[in-house]
Order: C-alpha cells, then sequence, then structure tokens
C-alpha cells in the first residue's frame, strides 16, 4: 500500500510516548507555539523512550519528535480557542490503558516501577498533563476533519492511481464471530471468598492498617502495591456499585465489603473534594471451582447444539448468552483491534490469537466449532467459547472489487491528511513560531522556522 505519513500518525506517535525520567530543575526552551513551550527535557525523554525500546542511537529522530511536539502544541492553542475540553475520567481511561499497556510490555509491575524508579501512582500523575495534552490535540484534529469524507469516485480515482504492477498482494482474511460463557459460582461457591475479606475488614476495624493489609492480600494489580490507593477519582471513573459507596462515605469511613463484576471489595475514603473523591480499596477475587466450570460446559454444549441444529442463528445466541460485552451485540463478531477507525470485521490471519487460528484454521466457512475451554493468562478469566467462521479470503492482488473497504479508508486518510497540512499552513502563517538555533539544520523543521 502507498505509505502516506499523515499528521494523524505524527500525533498518534507522539500520543502513545511517555515520561520516563523527571524534569530537571534547570531547563532550557527549545521551541514556543503561540503561547506554548516545549522544553529540552521533554524533548529528551521522547529520545530516551526512543533509546529504551531497542531503536539505534541516532540524534536526528530529536527533530522528527520536536516536528511532533510542534504539531500537538498548535492543536492545543487552537482547541483552547475553540473550547474543547476532554473529561477527567477520559484521561482515566486512557491513563489505565496505557499503565497496563506498559506493565504487560515490561513483564510485570514490580518490573516496570524498577526501570522508572518510581511508583505507578507517580508515574500516573506525571503522566497526566501530557496525556490530557494529546486527547486534547486528538480532539481538536477530529473536529478539523470531522466533515471530510469520500465519494465512491474518488476511491475510485485512489486505486487508479496506483501503476497496476505495484499493486500490494494482501494476505488471507477471516471474518470470525465467537461466543464466550464464563462460569457464574453460586452463592455457597462464593461465600468463602466474601468471609475471606470480611475478616479483613474486621482487622483494619481492630486496628490493623488498611494499606499493609491491602499490599498483602488485595488481588487488585494496579493499586495492591499502592496500598490499594486509587488517588482521587470521579462519579464516571469507576463501574457503579464501586462509585456509589466512594461517593456516600465521608472521609474516614469505610465500606462493609459489597460486590462488582470484578470481585468483592472494601473501600475506604482518605479524603472528598467537590465531585471527586480519593479512594483506596482490597479486592479479593472469586476463584472458579471444578463444579462450576463443569456447569459452564454443559451451558456452552447446549447452546452449540441450538445453534447447530438452526433453533437459534449463531448472532442471536451470542447477545443471549456471550459475556463478551464488546462482541455481544455485534452478532458475536470480533472486530480487528489494529485498526479502529474503520472498525472492520476482515482480521488478517497473521494477526489472529493463536488460540482462535488453531481452531478456525481448518474449520469451514459458515460452520461453528464445538465449545472450546479457554484462560487468559492476563486477567485469569476462563471459560468456554463457540467460534464461527463467517468467511475466508485467501490471498490475492488487490484489487477494488474485493478490497474497496481497505482503499476507501487510506483515500480518505489521505484527504484527512491534506485537509490538516492545509490548516497548518494556515495557522502556522498568523503564530509565532520559535525554533532553538540548536534545531535549525532539521529537515523536517523547515517549515516551521520562519526566517
Amino acid at each position: 500500500m502507498k505509505k502516506i505519513l499523515s499528521i494523524a500518525s505524527i500525533l498518534i506517535c507522539l500520543f502513545l510516548n511517555v515520561k520516563a525520567q523527571p524534569k530537571p530543575n534547570l531547563d532550557k526552551v527549545v521551541a514556543v507555539v503561540g503561547s506554548n513551550i516545549i522544553l529540552l527535557s521533554d524533548l529528551n525523554q521522547q529520545y530516551a523512550i526512543y533509546l529504551n525500546q531497542g531503536n539505534p542511537a541516532d540524534p536526528k529522530a530529536k527533530c522528527y519528535f520536536l516536528q511532533q511536539m510542534l504539531v500537538q502544541k498548535l492543536l492545543k492553542q487552537q482547541a483552547e480557542i475553540d473550547s474543547i475540553v476532554v473529561e477527567e475520567n477520559q484521561v482515566d481511561d486512557e491513563l489505565d490503558k496505557r499503565m497496563r499497556y506498559q506493565v504487560q510490555r515490561m513483564g510485570g509491575q514490580e518490573r516496570l516501577e524498577q526501570f522508572l524508579q518510581k511508583s505507578l501512582l507517580q508515574y500516573k500523575d506525571e503522566m497526566r498533563p501530557d496525556v490530557k495534552e494529546g486527547l486534547i490535540a486528538q480532539k481538536m484534529q477530529a473536529k478539523i476533519t470531522e466533515n471530510t469524507t469520500v465519494t465512491p469516485l474518488e476511491v475510485k480515482k485512489y486505486f487508479d492511481s496506483y501503476p497496476k504492477d505495484s499493486l500490494p498482494d494482501i494476505g488471507a482474511e477471516v471474518e470470525v464471530g465467537e461466543i464466550v460463557l464464563q462460569p457464574k459460582l453460586t452463592k455457597a461457591e462464593k461465600q468463602k471468598f466474601y468471609d475471606k475479606l470480611e475478616a479483613i475488614r474486621l482487622r483494619i476495624k481492630s486496628g490493623e492498617d488498611f494499606g499493609f493489609l491491602a499490599k498483602s492480600y488485595s488481588e487488585d494489580p494496579g493499586s495492591a502495591s499502592e496500598g490499594g490507593d486509587y488517588g482521587f477519582i470521579d462519579r464516571q471513573t469507576m463501574v457503579k456499585e464501586f462509585t456509589a459507596w466512594a461517593f456516600k462515605l465521608k472521609a474516614g469511613e469505610m465500606s462493609p465489603v459489597f460486590e462488582t463484576e470484578y470481585g468483592y471489595h472494601i473501600l475506604q475514603v482518605i479524603e472528598r473534594r467537590g465531585e471527586q473523591s480519593h479512594v483506596r480499596h482490597i479486592l479479593i477475587r472469586p476463584q472458579n471451582t471444578p463444579q462450576s466450570l463443569d456447569r459452564v460446559k454443559l451451558k456452552a454444549d447446549s447452546v452449540y447444539q441450538d445453534i447447530l441444529t438452526k433453533k437459534l442463528p449463531f448472532a442471536t445466541a451470542a447477545s443471549l448468552y456471550s459475556d463478551n460485552k464488546e462482541t455481544q451485540y455485534n452478532g458475536g463478531m470480533m472486530l480487528y483491534a489494529d485498526n479502529q477507525t474503520s472498525r472492520t470485521t476482515f482480521i488478517p490471519v497473521e494477526k489472529l490469537d493463536p488460540s482462535v487460528f488453531v481452531v478456525v484454521d481448518t474449520m469451514k466457512v459458515g460452520s461453528i466449532s464445538q465449545a472450546v475451554p479457554f484462560k487468559d493468562q492476563q486477567s485469569g478469566k476462563e471459560g468456554y467459547k463457540i467460534f464461527f467462521l463467517k468467511s475466508k479470503i485467501p490471498p490475492h492482488k488487490a484489487s477494488l472489487e474485493q478490497d474497496y473497504p481497505k482503499f476507501k479508508d487510506q483515500a480518505q486518510r489521505e484527504k484527512e491528511s491534506k485537509v490538516m497540512s492545509e490548516w497548518f499552513e494556515k495557522r502556522k502563517e498568523t503564530t509565532y513560531i520559535r525554533v532553538d538555533e540548536e534545531f535549525e539544520t532539521c529537515d523536517e523543521l523547515k517549515l516551521w522556522i520562519k526566517k
């Protein structure tokens, strides 16, 4: 496919970067965009992350990172003029997502904290301003391009712009549906987990330290090492049962044991500040029993038989029985996670989870699999899945007929990139921009430097 370095891709690269080291007290301003400054320490942090990801040393990479930062600052400035804001719960969600990615990438929370030389809670606090700015810039870009659409004629012109001998080869793709069935514990099976947390709650009431017991017993990987401390949350941050206690209790009060989809909790409010509550909690996750796994296996087999004998269409069975909220009301169809813009159901075979590939690889189009066991290593969730192979496209030379959605997506991105480039050209002419002479020789920055 044609490689287009769009403003969107620049923003995404910048948006995914994270801070690794604290800023020194003395700093140098390397660029100014309107009323916004870019510090040398921020630029060096970007470069340090680049090196820590295993990339070779390349001082020219700083030119690229500085260009990214200039882009974001210009968007941020316009967002302030247009009164564009992001909600704090959006920032929290992005922080949590980024935190999970970093923990997974580093092989665990402890290793990440050793690398950062700080706790995850401190890390989140330091990341927050940059994450928020990135979200605002992203929202500003979306506003600029919101009315940009491509017609079928434009898609055809885009496709026709390819020399016929350079059309890309498209690998095999599949559309796969899934019904996820997880065990449901009976009240009696869950009782011992409730009792375990109730005993911890009584120990706290008797004078033992909440933070110490959270570190010792809590099964929440995101907060256990911090003594269960979640920092300040608002009413949109957590699930409703958690939020209800977080805003019902006064500072210093502790909740009884309560249940959410994640397990059993006790929660203590540390401080209330308007519509925010500083809380800490202890989580105990009920574990599946052999009996609960047997029950869900029987249910999965029953659902499989209903689909096989055409008592229920697969999509209906997914909406009635699947425990996967992301696909439950999408006919059970899995979405290509690497392409969030087009939300396509066509997934390259090489991008399939190995546990899914091993099942669907031998299936015929239109068929369903028997219930197969699964266990998510990260969340610990387990149960059974039923797969449906809706379609399979073999490897082929790209064509407009078979690959129209792909070319439409690329044509859309190219048009948006052009709109953004025109927007930047206009804004640069009316915005004060200064780049430190140290970076004046950067090819990427020549268009930003006003002589």
